[in-house]
């Protein structure tokens, strides 16, 4: 982060996020922001997850539908990473096209300083994944992509992560086959979108021995977990990809209706909000007006 003194570089946190893996399950809260990533660093987590959903959704008013371009999704994610010390995965939806732009997608988030991305097997344009209505890449067509990632990343530790939906659309068997041709094509991890049951996270965990991604959002398919339970499990990655945004925009709306009928958010002003304090302390104002001051005497002495 800019001024801080980032103990791991953006060449670091992939190798960080390599060895969080192998000692524990990490659990990465959803950002969609930088003060958010900020702050789930402050409270402790060791790596986040960039949400594409949070992205969309509060970055430009658009439903999870694939309408951010790459730029645009690398430019936010840009941010968030480049703000917190510690190892950031994003959203890498499709890829955002065929063989050569997964390429190009794979190399920008990259250069953006993420530690790696997960890539989706859903056709254009894709769906949240626990909607109806999706539909799938052929398993030749996710593989040429998941080799071109593997192809195109420059740092060996960048972690590629494989998406499969296809437990929605083909059934558990297929999405079991999925993710085991999946990791034959250069998938380090597996992510399988909305299992239904806890009995179908365990016995996915038996068939396909991997790194495996978790994905607890609330309202969709799969029942509410614990990280501790998906641990138990043998999952090495929990993500709550939108919890605090529904949370945050909950809390906005109630504020808003307290000014729009009384004219003040008094309400929420003792115990419901940020203080000034609290938000410079962990944005770490006074080291900017620090450093600009310094900068100032360097001026005067000359």
């Amino acid at each position: 982060m800019l001024l801080s003194g980032v103990r791991n570089s953006p060449l670091e946190k992939p190798a960080a996020f390599r060895r969080l893996l192998k000692e524990k399950t990490v659990v990465m809260p959803g950002t969609f922001n930088a003060a958010i990533g900020m702050l789930a660093e402050s409270m402790g987590f060791e790596a986040i997850y960039i949400s594409g959903a949070g992205l969309s959704n509060g970055t430009a008013g658009y439903p999870d539908i694939g309408l951010l371009g790459m730029e645009e999704v690398v430019r936010q994610a840009g941010y968030i990473a480049d703000a917190v010390d510690i190892p950031a995965i994003c959203d890498a939806d499709t890829g955002f096209g065929d063989v050569l732009q997964v390429m190009r997608t794979i190399q920008a988030f990259e250069g953006a300083g993420v530690a790696g991305v997960h890539l989706e097997d859903q056709q254009a344009p894709k769906r949240c994944g626990h909607l109806e209505g999706k539909s799938l890449v052929s398993i030749a067509e996710m593989e040429r992509k998941l080799a071109a990632a593997a192809e195109a990343r420059q740092n060996p530790d960048f972690t590629i992560i494989a998406r499969t939906d296809a437990r929605s659309v083909e059934g558990f068997d297929r999405s079991v086959e999925r993710g085991l041709r999946y990791l034959e094509s250069g998938a380090d991890a597996i992510f399988p979108e909305a299992m239904e049951t806890v009995e179908e996270f365990g016995l996915y965990a038996e068939k396909v021995q991997a790194p495996l991604l978790a994905n607890m959002t609330e309202f969709g398919k799969t029942p509410s977990m614990t990280a501790e339970q998906f641990e138990d499990l043998g999952y090495q990655m929990v993500i709550f990809p939108m919890t605090v945004f529904r949370v945050a925009m909950k809390a906005a709306e109630g504020v808003l209706r307290e000014i729009k009928e009384k004219g003040t958010p008094s309400a929420y002003v003792e115990d419901r909000m940020q203080t000034r304090k609290e938000l410079y302390e962990l944005l770490q104002y006074e080291r900017y007006v620090q450093t600009d001051n310094a900068m100032a005497d360097i001026g005067k002495a000359e």
